[in-house]
């Protein structure tokens, strides 16, 4: 975007804007309905881009997400929310999600699977907001899925998470990764501002600095998110399965953006503490999300971020995916705050603007997860839709001030 046209956004953010923060909401509302109908006795299950259910099998990310989702919606007095969230949490610490003899949460209701640290710092983002939200078991949720945390994933020496474990935490995985750390780091904040435990802004602190800090610094400012057990790079890790969804190949331009982000929360989180922010955490935080934007954005002559590119910068999955172009929205939002830079704003129009042409289905409800480079649905990374927490969050960010969590800065 030319900087005339970038210089007109500097004074006008959408964000302030009533017609634009009610827009926000009805869609948020509108996804709240939505994917309320992945309600099955268990937990929640996954829908399908007809917008109906797949199965009837409650998953354990979805359902952890839908709690916290829920919960926000609770906070923000949305009636009938409190009642979904409700369900999730007892589907959670009483249903076939949760392993009752050896602790822990399996991926969904089928049976016993690897316990992922991905997946359980959501239980935990879950009980912090629910905690927040005052719902009648959200503490207990939080105490049990840090307490699990605190005895199996978190590697004191090394303040990260183990990433995964046999289902009986035997066959610890030599691997270290930014996936679930970067959600580690947003379950701590969350986990800070439900118990105002230190403890929590300290781990975040660690994840961000490795993370957010110390391995761009060593790799040219790019994030690259697999590692052997002693930090050496795995380059070609994934390069035999490109488009997973959790552990795709090569540098992850969302992660970038995402990862900016969190470094904007951490500061926030600091200074609500009366702690001293780190200068690096604003710096870095502009410079990933420039990398992210110029590695992401269009790389093929087509609008939106790509789901993927190589160590080379060439394109490796070309797919828009639905939660690259929030997060990216999300961090320019915060971005411009923080700046108050025009191209921040500018940015935060653009993502929008491809979100409402290419990704919101009015027809078969949420948002389509993943289209090609010329807009059209595709199932390359994403074959359902899983659930509503980026796009959801999405709706809430630009509603209240930067802040550790949307569940500390709703309340």
């Amino acid at each position: 975007m030319d900087d005339l046209h970038a210089a007109s956004h500097a004074s006008s953010a959408w964000a302030d804007r009533r017609d634009h923060r009610e827009w926000l909401r009805a869609e948020g509302r509108r996804l709240l309905r939505h994917y309320a109908r992945a309600r099955v006795p268990g937990g929640f299950a996954t829908l399908g881009n007809d917008g109906l259910l797949v199965n009837k099998v409650p998953q354990g990310i979805v359902t952890a997400r839908k709690v916290h989702c829920y919960s926000l919606a609770t906070l923000m007095g949305i009636p009938g929310a409190s009642t979904l969230a409700d369900h999730g949490i007892a589907a959670l610490l009483d249903g076939p999600l949760r392993d009752h003899e050896a602790r822990g949460w399996f991926e969904d209701a089928s049976g016993p699977s690897r316990k992922k640290a991905y997946l359980h710092a959501f239980m935990a983002l879950a009980g912090a907001s629910a905690t927040m939200a005052g719902l009648p078991r959200g503490q207990e949720l939080m105490q049990a899925a840090t307490d699990v945390i605190d005895r199996h994933f978190w590697i004191a020496s090394e303040e990260v998470m183990q990433p995964t474990f046999a289902a009986d935490w035997s066959d610890p995985e030599a691997y270290r990764g930014a996936n679930c750390n970067m959600h580690t780091t947003e379950a701590c904040l969350a986990l800070s501002d439900a118990t105002g435990d230190p403890r929590w802004l300290d781990r975040a602190i660690a994840l961000a600095r490795r993370f957010g800090h110390d391995i761009p610094a060593a790799h040219d400012g790019l994030l690259p998110e697999h590692f052997a057990p002693d930090w050496t790079l795995l380059p070609d890790y994934g390069a035999d399965q490109p488009a997973d969804d959790t552990r795709p190949y090569g540098l992850t331009p969302g992660h970038h953006a995402e990862w900016a982000g969190l470094l904007l929360k951490v500061e926030a989180a600091c200074k609500k503490a009366g702690r001293p922010a780190m200068d690096w955490l604003l710096t870095d935080a502009v410079s990933l999300f420039d990398r992210s934007v110029e590695l992401g954005w269009a790389p093929d002559g087509q609008p939106g971020m790509v789901y993927t590119v190589g160590f080379d910068g060439s394109v490796s999955v070309s797919v828009r995916a639905y939660w690259v172009q929030a997060e990216l929205a999300n961090t320019a939002l915060m971005l411009h705050r923080r700046t108050n830079k025009p191209r921040f704003e500018a940015t935060y129009r653009q993502a929008w603007d491809f979100i409402a042409d290419r990704l919101i289905d009015h027809d078969a409800g949420g948002w389509r997860h993943e289209v090609n480079a010329q807009g059209h649905p595709s199932q390359t990374v994403y074959p359902t839709r899983e659930d509503l927490y980026h796009d959801f969050q999405a709706t809430v960010t630009p509603l209240i001030p930067t802040s550790a969590s949307l569940a500390g800065g709703l309340r």
